[in-house]
């Protein structure tokens, strides 16, 4: 036996399959040509970010629209940094969103799949025999060099203001002979296994980003570890043996990690393997108080959290739709000129991302969403309200669940029409906007119009006198019709636009002051559907209450 494979056997004396081995284990996919393989890979060491929803909305749209696989891995290899529930909050978070993974995945430690495990903390042979091989290979070794010895190599480099990192002289354990390497290993000395780089910092690599074009970069020249003294890997090693053996055509991941890239190359040639494409997304941004932009903030900003979303009652699919938004600028007109198709049915193209980061806006969300739940059903609606408040809000939850035909009524006001309206945002807005319908709810706070008490009084009064439950729409719409010239008022908006001297407002006007004294809004759904849906008994208490609003309660 050679001293390369003496010191492989050394250090990994329980491993005895070959990176071949692996490869026949874990074939190449019988999939059609230019299908897409894809994953999300997150650790396990806090919240789902906005961020990670975006990547793995991207991946698994390149992957599905190209009848491939979308796949989830969990990167645990930094236990020090997991936190509890990580990994089920991961997997929570993207079902959350209706993000469909086909393989990895679907508990803490259970997942399907025939590229498994996909936890890489119970991948460790498999890292561990690809390490075996390349150091039986001569490119990588052991390093004994302890945290006191690399500080001190980091502070000289700082001095001297030189490359960070384990490389060339400062790589004290790569010129090791082997007899000195076998008595250290022999001694029990605790070690890290790292490559032997061959680059050079004269040297450049080039690769093309599916994101953001041809990028040029000096080589690799660090020693960086492969596998740490717990027997683990680094994100680096197993990033590059993972997307070999799960055959990944592209990782789309932050471009946080496009200085990573010499390194990757510099692993996938070690290995022999072919590397995949890469998709570097950029950050998403927020704008700052004076005008700037920054990175949106884990610690700063709650909507960095996708628990956020789900908190305030935004639907998922309105999240989706948002992200589409940022990530393909074609969407809105997609989605314009295809109102009721699925979000899956638009054609993503991955090369019309931004390669600078988009900006976030709370704004643009609220009217995404709005869309959004304008296009639900009634049912739906309701449906996803007592879901939210069941959770979060169990007044409401209660109030609708008590007579769930009263509130599905509610949610059909102005819904099953050409323009439907676009009120809700998020199911957090649903208490306000259902207040009026509810005496428990209403809270007795008036907008009223720019009219006189004694003219908005007299409206009323007149208005009780003619109401009739009975009475059809139009019915309905001319006694309102009929209550505008006793009073000087148009009876339509075009007469008093041609003449407005003439009167004191319109039919709008009118109609809206008996809005406003049974719901108290100047804005809502159909007025006339309202009225219905609040029966006789109670709108002549709503309007008998305006009028003692507004001191006009005594005839």
């Amino acid at each position: 036996m050679d001293d390369l494979k003496k010191i492989a056997a050394l250090i990994f004396p329980d491993i005895d399959k070959t990176p071949d081995d692996y490869d026949k284990y874990y074939p190449p996919r019988a999939l059609k040509e230019k299908a897409e393989v894809t994953r999300f890979a997150p650790s396990p060491t806090g919240f789902l970010h906005i961020g990670g929803l975006l990547a793995s909305l991207v991946s698994e749209r390149l992957a599905h629209q190209s009848g491939g696989v979308f796949f989830l891995r969990i990167e645990d290899t930094d236990k020090k940094r997991e936190v509890r529930d990580g990994v089920s909050g991961i997997i929570n978070g993207l079902s959350s969103f209706g993000i469909r993974c086909d393989e990895g995945m679907t508990g803490p430690e259970s997942f399907t799949g025939a590229y498994g495990p996909y936890l890489q903390s119970g991948r460790e042979k498999i890292y561990q025999a690809f390490a075996k091989d390349l150091l039986e290979r001569g490119l990588a070794y052991p390093c004994f060099c302890t945290e006191e010895e690399l500080s001190l190599v980091r502070s000289r480099q700082e001095a001297d203001k030189l490359l960070p990192g384990y490389y060339g002289a400062f790589a004290k354990c790569r010129g090791l002979s082997p007899a000195d390497v076998e008595q250290k290993l022999k001694s029990g000395l605790p070690f890290v296994v790292r490559l032997r780089s061959n680059g050079s910092e004269e040297r450049k690599i080039t690769f093309r980003d599916r994101i953001k074009g041809e990028i040029e970069m000096p080589q690799n020249i660090t020693d960086i570890v492969l596998i740490k003294s717990d027997g683990l890997p680094t994100y680096h090693f197993a990033h590059a043996v993972d997307d070999t053996l799960m055959r990944t055509t592209t990782v789309v991941r932050g471009d946080e990690w496009i200085s990573s890239v010499p390194v990757h190359l510099e692993l996938f040639s070690a290995i022999g393997r072919r590397r995949p494409n890469y998709a570097h997304i950029a950050p998403i941004m927020k704008e700052t108080e004076d005008g700037g932009k920054r990175k949106i903030s884990k610690r700063k900003d709650p909507e960095a959290a996708v628990d956020y979303f789900l908190e305030e009652g935004y639907p998922p699919e309105a999240v989706i739709e948002y992200l589409l938004n940022l990530a393909n600028s074609g969407f809105e007109d997609w989605r314009r000129q295809n109102p009721g198709a699925p979000y899956g049915e638009f054609p993503f193209d991955i090369r019309k991302m931004s390669p600078s980061g988009a900006l976030f806006d709370l704004v643009k969300l609220n009217d995404v969403s709005k869309a959004v739940i304008s296009r639900f059903t009634a049912e739906k609606v309701l449906s996803s309200v007592l879901t939210w408040a069941k959770a979060r809000d169990d007044g409401l939850f209660r109030l609708l669940s008590d007579n769930p035909d009263y509130a599905l009524n509610i949610f059909s006001i102005d819904r099953d029409v050409p323009k439907p309206r676009k009120d809700l945002a998020k199911w957090s807005d649903i208490r306000p906007y259902i207040s009026y319908f509810y005496d428990e709810l209403f809270d007795g706070a008036y907008d009223p119009p720019d009219v006189e008490k004694s003219v908005m009084a007299a409206v009323i009064r007149r208005y009780r006198g003619l109401y009739d439950p009975s009475d059809e729409k139009d019915v309905w719409f001319d006694k309102i019709k009929g209550l505008c010239a006793p009073f000087g008022f148009a009876s339509d908006v075009k007469t008093f636009k041609k003449n407005p001297g003439d009167y004191k407002g319109h039919i709008g006007d009118i109609s809206n002051i008996v809005r406003v004294a049974v719901t108290g809004r100047r804005q809502s759904p159909d007025l006339y559907h309202i009225s219905k849906l609040l029966g006789r008994e109670r709108l002549l208490s709503r309007l008998n209450r305006f009028l003692t609003f507004i001191g006009e309660g005594k005839e």
